[in-house]
């Protein structure tokens, strides 16, 4: 590389991380109007975005921050919104059971300086982003499980449920004619739901909540309701969260991987582009067999969405708008 060009691309920095070809190929005059905009760009708040198609959800949350909630409540009230819908059979009341026919719960939250929520293995309880969210607030923990999760719940004033319903039980019964584990791609995880927030002020909160993996083994936790891997959030850069299965984005800490990745300077959807590579190109890896999604925003309320295969979907309500996003992904096959 020539002396001047290797200055030019230096002394871009972040800045120039994620433009086009044909902008690095101006001058320096140009390149550095160009970098001006970018850099005082009117930040997109408020803005809600979520992992599928979750309107309903999203709309909840906008309402919420709208009406004077604090984006942390916000994000709570969107996200009790799938779980307690009885026909999404991925989270909450009405979520497919494990192996054994119990449904079990994982969530977590977290705010704006750091803080984080969350439960694993919850049992009988509807809303376990309500529970993270009282862990976080209310006890010096970050994380409880199973009976200690649910007993909790039941102090704070939440009542007991079958979370089993009808349809969730005759679904486990067919399967245990064959009691094949095979994830269906975006079957799984398709009413999971993680959403991230900000608020008229640059506040960024996020949640996420899931019954996990249809089937799984008794006892078994995904990425949702683990800081960093289901979800993660620096106020001062941005927050990812992640559905799909569980143990690839564990794995790779994806959701932190993409907020560290924007502090870095990539834009929303170059880190999570960047993320699905690191779990597609692990040695190894029949990633055919499984998906993998990612939604993320940075500070300045500019989002991406990405996964492995074709059928994800985002929802981003901005502008007064809440709309489905079809993500665009990695297997072209």
């Amino acid at each position: 590389m020539k002396r001047r060009k290797f200055i030019k691309s230096a002394s871009l920095g972040g800045v120039a991380v994620g433009l086009s070809a044909t902008v690095l190929a101006c001058n320096d005059s140009e390149i550095k109007e160009i970098a001006k905009k970018e850099t005082t760009k009117e930040p997109i708040w408020p803005i809600v975005i979520a992992t599928w198609n979750v309107h309903r959800a999203t709309q909840e949350t906008w309402d919420a921050m709208q009406a004077g909630h604090q984006v942390l409540d916000a994000v709570e009230a969107g996200c009790k919104i799938e779980e307690a819908d009885p026909k999404g059979q991925s989270v909450g009341k009405g979520g497919l059971p494990d192996r054994d026919g119990n449904v079990t719960l994982d969530a977590c939250i977290m705010d704006h300086l750091g803080n984080c929520g969350s439960v694993v293995y919850l049992q009988n309880i509807t809303h376990a982003i309500t529970v993270a969210k009282s862990v976080m607030q209310d006890t010096p923990h970050v994380m409880l499980a199973g009976k200690g999760a649910e007993d909790y719940a039941l102090s704070i004033g939440l009542k007991r449920e079958n979370l089993l319903t009808e349809a969730s039980k005759k679904a486990w019964e067919k399967w245990k004619e064959e009691a094949e584990y095979k994830p269906i791609i975006n079957i799984e995880n398709h009413d999971t739901i993680g959403l991230l927030a900000i608020d008229k002020d640059g506040t960024i909160s996020g949640g996420c909540t899931t019954s996990g993996l249809a089937y799984k083994m008794g006892g078994r936790v995904g990425d949702s309701p683990i800081i960093g891997s289901g979800l993660f959030v620096d106020n001062e850069v941005g927050a990812a969260v992640a559905t799909g299965m569980g143990e690839e984005v564990v794995k790779t800490v994806g959701s932190f991987l993409i907020v560290e990745l924007m502090r870095q300077g990539m834009s929303p959807q170059q880190a999570c582009e960047e993320a699905i590579s690191r779990i597609v190109n692990k040695p190894g890896k029949n990633y055919e067999d499984f998906q993998v999604g990612y939604v993320a925003v940075n500070k300045k309320g500019e989002t991406g969405y990405y996964s492995i295969h074709d059928g994800f979907w985002a929802t981003i309500y901005a502008d007064g708008e809440n709309k489905n996003y079809a993500s665009s992904f990695f297997n072209k096959k």
